[in-house]
């Protein structure tokens, strides 16, 4: 695998039906088997397997990280998106791709009109993106999650107060 000093040495690119089953392999190579029972996981289910604001870092041709966007609604609203998987390899970790990859990612949201993306996670990292918890109970995903680990980032204040329910994928 290539080695990387910092974000900046990484090509960021949109990624492409033709990268899905490399993307797959780092996905299973960092999360291992048991991703596939994780609430999250459970949401991107008969969703497509990529969309506009997935992307990709690459040195050299190999894949280095990887941020998955899926299009969602919440209760009855649409214009939102679940983020996440989040992988970076093990070997370039804390390099700043993981970064690169949301900040770009998010910005591209923002110019789609994207309202609310929310995830599962650690506030402490999200939070620098503008991510913040969600209020108990606005938000149901479709199986266990801790409550104060569903944040969200609003492309505007307020903007999660249009959203509350269960959060299903947008298949189409």
């Amino acid at each position: 695998m290539a080695t990387i000093n910092e974000a900046s040495d990484a090509e960021i690119r949109p990624v492409t039906p033709g990268d899905i089953s490399s993307i797959a392999a780092l996905h299973a190579r960092i999360f291992g088997p048991g991703r596939f029972t994780r609430t999250a996981y459970r949401v991107r289910e008969g969703a497509p397997k990529i969309s506009t604001f997935c992307r990709q870092a690459l040195k050299a041709g190999d894949l280095l990280a990887a941020v998955s966007f899926t299009r969602i609604t919440i209760g009855e609203t649409p214009n939102a998106l679940l983020l996440g998987p989040l992988a970076v390899a093990p070997e370039v970790a804390n390099k700043g791709l993981g970064r690169r990859l949301i900040a770009e990612s998010l910005e591209e949201a923002k110019r789609q009109g994207i309202e609310v993306v929310i995830l599962v996670g650690d506030k402490p990292y999200y939070e620098r993106f503008g991510f913040d918890r969600v209020e108990a109970g606005r938000i149901q995903l479709p199986g266990p999650v801790a409550p104060d680990r569903i944040l969200a980032w609003q492309s505007e204040p307020d903007a999660i107060t249009r959203f509350s329910g269960l959060v299903t994928a947008d298949t189409a």
